[in-house]
């Protein structure tokens, strides 16, 4: 396994004393991502027009070395690139000349429309996954269909302990501080699986990535938390993997709460000290039946 964080000297100054320590901090390296595919068909073309199978280069991305499989393939996943694990036939990690590459390749039904894919990744780093894109119309990615209204239902007391267990579950941020991460749970607060990055769009990537490849989506009772705010890039990705409830123990964006009521998610913000505010989706917060028990 590659490195997640690595040793510093500093000085650390208090108000009694200062002293030179080592210290751990989070790596964050590029990826560079490949993917050999056929073209889609431009539309001036002709008819009969087919582009060959070919690598092509998407763009690079920020992250925290580890589960760059995962990471790439929950990345094209919410770019629409692909839509399920058997579109990817082989997935190759390797030395580039910017650093890490992966290298995917595609069934041969799986064309990539290349404009709309470089627009989407050229430019993505660790802070921003919604960067480079060409429009608001091509971000906001609908789940494949729509969620079931009401379901999961999820209990107050489940929701004020997300925060703790996500916490608790997180190796290397207790060694750093510096570090991102995206967490599956079902509704009575059991974790699925964990994943962090130094982004946080690329902690939820990894998280989605993992369940997409163990055939564990759609999961109509998954409930994905995320240790900052919710942004819209985010909502957007959780929407695509059909994911019913979204917690943040930070504030979400009025954008993130906008698409979440359009789709029928349960947005859930500031999941912290004993209380949390829902944007969207009230009815799977099952207050009557916890003040009933």
């Amino acid at each position: 396994m590659p490195s997640t964080t690595t040793p510093v000297s500093i000085r650390r100054i208090t108000d009694e004393s200062a002293s030179d320590v080592e210290d751990q901090l989070a790596v964050e390296a590029p990826l560079e991502i490949v993917v050999v595919a056929r073209a889609a068909r431009a539309p001036d073309a002709r008819p009969s027009a087919l582009q060959e199978r070919a690598p092509r280069r998407l763009g690079i991305t920020m992250r925290t070395p580890g589960n760059d499989r995962e990471l790439t393939i929950g990345l094209l996943f919410a770019e629409g690139i692909i839509s399920r694990a058997a579109d990817v036939v082989d997935v190759d990690e390797l030395s580039g000349p910017s650093g890490d590459l992966v290298r995917v390749a595609l069934a041969e039904d799986v064309t990539v429309d290349l404009g709309r894919s470089e627009r989407a990744l050229a430019v993505a780093n660790a802070s921003c996954g919604v960067c480079g894109k060409a429009s608001i119309d091509v971000a906001s990615c609908a789940p494949p269909a729509p969620l079931a209204r009401g379901v999961p239902r999820i209990a107050p007391r489940v929701v004020h302990g997300l925060a703790a267990r996500l916490r608790g579950a997180q190796p290397v941020f207790g060694r750093t501080g510096g570090l991102h991460a995206a967490a599956l749970f079902d509704a009575g607060g059991a974790l699925a699986d964990l994943r962090e990055d130094v982004g946080r769009h690329n902690a939820v990537d990894k998280l989605i990535g993992a369940a997409l490849l163990a055939g564990r989506l759609p999961d109509p009772g998954a409930v994905l938390m995320v240790s900052g705010r919710a942004g819209f890039e985010l909502v957007q990705k959780a929407l695509r993997a059909s994911i019913p409830v979204m917690v943040a123990v930070g504030a979400p964006s009025s954008l993130a709460a906008e698409l979440a009521a359009a789709h029928g998610m349960t947005l859930v913000g500031f999941a912290r000290d004993g209380r949390f505010n829902v944007y969207a989706g009230r009815e799977r917060v099952d207050v009557a039946a916890e003040a009933a028990s």
